[in-house]
C-alpha cells in the first residue's frame, strides 16, 4: 500500500513538474500581475529567465540550449532563429486573438505572413528632454538638429548623451541627413559619420546604461534614448517632484522601431502551453497591462480601451499613422557590411 501511495504521489509530482511554462524574455517585460493570471488561467506555472542583448539570446539557442517554451526577440533576430530551425511555425488555428494585433506590425520583412511570430510590443528610438530648459532656450526637440547641428548643441553643451550603439546612432544620423536609417551607401555612412564626428564635442558621453537617472537629476537636458526609458525617467521624475518638466518625442525626420515578437522554439517541452500564452498575451487587457507598466508601445489594436487615458495620449507610444510611416526597424547586418560599420565606429569613438 505504501509502494502503491508513493507511486501515485510521484506521479502526481511528476504531472505537476510539467505544468510549467519557461519565458526566455528581456527583464521587466511582462507585468507581474499579467503572469499570476496566466497562472491561474491555466493552472500552471510560468519561469522566466532574462537576456539583455539579442546577441545573447541568439549565441544562447545557438549553442543548443534546451527547456525553453517562448521567446520574445526584437526583429532582425527573428531570421537567423527561422533560418537555424530553432523556431516552430505558429498553429494559427490556436491563436484566434492574432486577429486584434494593428495590421501595420504585421507581414514584416523579417517574418512574410508571420508564420512564426506576432507581435508583443516595441519601442521607438528618440530623444528625451528637459522640456522646461530648452523651452527657455527656444529648442524644439522635434528633429535629430539637437543632437547633431552645432548651431544648437553650442547651447547645450555638455548637457547631451546618445547610445553607445553603433547601428541606433548611425541611424539617427542617416535620418537626420535624409537618408533611409537602413541605408549601406558607402557615401552616406561617410556623412553620417562626418555629422556624429562634428557633434561629438558638444555631447557629455555615449550612455546607455544611466541616461534615466541622468535626465531625472537634471544633470543632462537631451538624451538619445529609447521611448519606454523615456516614460520611466518622465515618471521618476514626477515622483521625485524636480522643479523641471521631462518629456519626450519623436522626430520629423524618422525614428527607429524596435518590435518584439512571440515565438515558439522547436524544442520547446510545451508547445501547447506556448500557445495558450501567444494567444492570452494577445488579449487586449493583458496586452495593455505592459503598456500601463513601462509605457511600451502597443501593436495590440484591443489594448488602447484599457490602457491609461494619459499614455494613450504619448504619440511615441502610441504613434498615429503618419506617425507609423517614418518608422524604421533595423535589418541586421553581415560580413562585409558590419566590419564595415565597425571600422566606422571606431574612427567615431576614438576621434577628438
Amino acid at each position: 500500500m505504501k509502494k502503491l501511495l508513493l507511486a501515485l504521489m510521484m506521479a502526481a509530482g511528476a504531472a505537476h513538474a510539467e505544468d510549467v511554462l519557461h519565458v526566455y524574455n528581456w527583464n521587466n517585460y511582462i507585468a507581474p500581475e499579467t503572469v499570476k493570471r496566466f497562472e491561474a488561467d491555466c493552472k500552471c506555472k510560468v519561469v522566466q529567465d532574462y537576456y539583455g542583448a539579442m546577441e545573447e539570446m541568439l549565441a544562447k539557442l545557438s549553442a543548443g540550449a534546451k527547456g525553453y517554451d517562448v521567446i520574445v526577440p526584437t526583429g532582425f533576430a527573428i531570421p537567423p532563429l527561422v533560418k537555424q530551425n530553432l523556431v516552430l511555425p505558429l498553429d494559427k488555428a490556436k491563436l484566434g486573438n492574432a486577429k486584434n494585433v494593428n495590421p501595420a506590425f504585421l507581414n514584416s520583412q523579417f517574418d512574410k505572413g508571420n508564420q512564426y511570430s506576432l507581435p508583443y510590443a516595441f519601442t521607438t528610438t528618440l530623444l528625451g528632454y528637459n522640456e522646461t530648459k530648452l523651452k527657455e532656450l527656444g529648442i524644439d526637440a522635434g528633429s535629430w538638429a539637437v543632437i547633431f547641428d552645432p548651431a544648437i548643441l553650442a547651447k547645450i553643451k555638455g548637457k547631451v548623451t546618445v547610445l553607445d550603439d553603433s547601428r541606433e546612432l548611425f541611424a539617427a544620423a542617416l535620418m537626420y541627413n535624409g537618408f533611409s536609417a537602413n541605408s549601406t551607401n558607402p557615401e552616406e555612412w561617410k556623412k553620417a559619420a562626418e555629422t556624429i564626428k562634428k557633434a561629438k564635442p558638444f555631447w557629455a558621453a555615449f550612455n546607455t546604461q544611466s541616461y534615466i537617472k541622468e535626465l531625472t537629476v537634471g544633470n543632462i537636458w537631451v538624451a538619445h534614448g529609447y521611448s519606454n526609458d523615456m516614460f520611466q525617467a518622465q515618471q521618476d521624475a514626477k515622483a521625485a517632484k524636480r522643479k523641471f518638466n521631462l518629456n519626450y518625442t519623436l522626430q520629423k525626420e524618422g525614428n527607429t522601431l524596435s518590435v518584439d515578437s512571440m515565438m515558439v522554439l522547436k524544442n520547446a517541452p510545451r508547445p501547447d502551453l506556448a500557445h495558450r500564452f501567444i494567444n492570452f498575451m494577445l488579449d487586449g487587457k493583458n496586452s495593455s497591462e505592459l503598456t500601463n507598466m513601462i509605457g511600451s508601445g502597443n501593436p495590440n489594436n484591443a489594448a488602447a480601451a484599457f490602457v491609461k487615458p494619459e499614455i494613450k495620449a504619448i504619440s511615441a507610444v502610441f504613434p498615429n499613422a503618419d506617425a507609423q510611416k517614418k518608422l524604421q526597424q533595423l535589418n541586421a547586418l553581415e560580413g562585409k557590411q558590419l566590419r564595415e560599420l565597425n571600422k566606422l565606429w571606431t574612427q567615431v569613438k576614438t576621434a577628438r
